[in-house]
């Protein structure tokens, strides 16, 4: 048997393994870590072979599902077709796909080829809470492997040239955004983790979308900040960096391990304008300004965790803007007069969006929505901006910016 024949066989046991679950567990990836920890012989350009295909897999579920079950061998070769042309995955497409044409980028003329239905691939009440999602564009960028987006956290222009000439020395390719020139585009697989640039703290990995949101709020220099939804500190410590030496930020979040990470990763960059909290802050806090990267469905992020299109559901979603409604309430008492409230998601959906923030604005008349500083070619909705997937090929988030009255 060829190497790509007993690659096909391996593939199709695990997702026979995985394939009971997939419809219902979110946390599939620890499912495929599991498998792959139990064969000891995988190498790591094992796991990333099979990983891509399966995480093909999931992304093109209503499309391979029921080949697996009348054809699976065809079921393999589809998937090997679908997948993102990477160094783990070359020999094997070349082998499985012989005869086959070109993959074509659109979903479109994918399905075509495969005479299924292209809408079939996201669950049907997406397009009610975010029509965008079922146009063309949308479904090709929601359906193509995410890409790796860094973020410079350099301190001047000499250390942009460090980090750029040792990802150059690395021979990686990359390309900096044109509308947020700090934001980098990794186009070869590296560990940027392994690098010196790492180490010095003057990059992180953070989605282009995600770096957006405080970038469209137009944050100046100064002030005092909280975040009050801080995870491990990604928009920490790009905020800290909005607000220079002269600001303040606070970060706050209910997962002990998150703050732990982020406490390192503000040290690592030499960040002493951060503050993490052990408790969260009582009101009057009198903060010029309160982030609230609400906790979500997770839809923006479906690019890179398909299987939370398949584990996701509407009543999770009425669940998630009711916590999402309470944190913003909660937080209001803790901006100032002549503060504000950045409301951000990494949801597709207006129900997590714009109607929370229409809902709040609604309960608080102290507070009025803001249109943004910074448009970046986002699609504005009724309240604040949804930064879709296709537009600049991120994840995909909402933020909207609300401000408290002065008197």
């Amino acid at each position: 048997m060829s190497l790509s024949g007993s690659q096909q066989k391996i593939f199709l046991r695990l997702v026979a393994a995985l394939s009971p679950h997939w419809r219902r567990d979110p946390n599939l990836p620890t499912r495929i870590n599991e498998l792959f920890a139990a064969n000891r012989a995988f190498g790591s350009r094992d796991r990333r072979l099979y990983r891509e295909l399966i995480y093909t897999t999931v992304r093109f579920l209503p499309w391979i599902e029921p080949l697996l079950e009348t054809d699976p061998a065809r079921a393999a070769t589809a998937v090997a077709w679908l997948a993102a042309d990477l160094p783990a995955t070359r020999a094997y497409r070349a082998e499985l796909c012989h005869g086959w044409p070109p993959c074509p980028p659109s979903v479109a003329a994918k399905a075509n080829h495969l005479k299924t239905d292209a809408l079939a691939l996201l669950p049907d009440w997406l397009p009610r809470h975010c029509a965008d999602t079922a146009l063309p564009a949308e479904l090709d960028a929601l359906h193509t492997r995410a890409p790796l987006w860094l973020r410079l956290q350099t301190p001047s222009a000499d250390a942009t040239a460090e980090v750029l000439a040792e990802f150059t020395a690395a021979g990686w390719t990359f390309r900096r955004s044109a509308i947020l020139p700090r934001a980098i585009q990794l186009l070869t697989e590296g560990d940027v983790t392994k690098t010196k640039a790492w180490e010095r703290g003057w990059v992180e990995i953070q989605d282009l979308g995600s770096q957006l949101i405080l970038e469209s709020a137009g944050i100046a220099a100064g002030g005092r900040w909280l975040d009050a939804c801080a995870g491990a500190g990604g928009k920490t410590l790009q905020l800290a960096a909005l607000v220079g030496a002269t600001g303040h930020v606070d970060a706050f979040d209910i997962r002990p391990s998150a703050l732990r990470e982020l406490k390192t990763r503000a040290d690592r960059a030499g960040l002493t304008n951060v503050a993490v909290l052990a408790e969260a802050p009582l009101p009057p806090a009198q903060y010029d300004g309160v982030l609230i990267d609400a906790p979500c469905s997770g839809s923006g992020t479906w690019r890179r965790s398909p299987y939370l299109k398949w584990t996701t559901t509407p009543g999770q979603i009425t669940h998630a803007a009711e916590t999402q409604l309470a944190l913003l309430t909660a937080s209001a008492a803790l901006v100032r007069p002549g503060g504000r409230l950045v409301y951000a998601t990494c949801s597709l959906s207006r129900m997590e969006n714009e109607d929370v923030v229409a809902a709040f604005l609604a309960a608080h008349t102290g507070f009025d929505a803001e249109p943004p500083a910074h448009v970046f070619a986002a699609t504005p909705r009724h309240v604040g901006l949804a930064i879709l997937p296709s537009q600049h090929n991120s994840d995909g988030f909402y933020v909207a910016s609300l401000r408290r009255r002065a008197s």
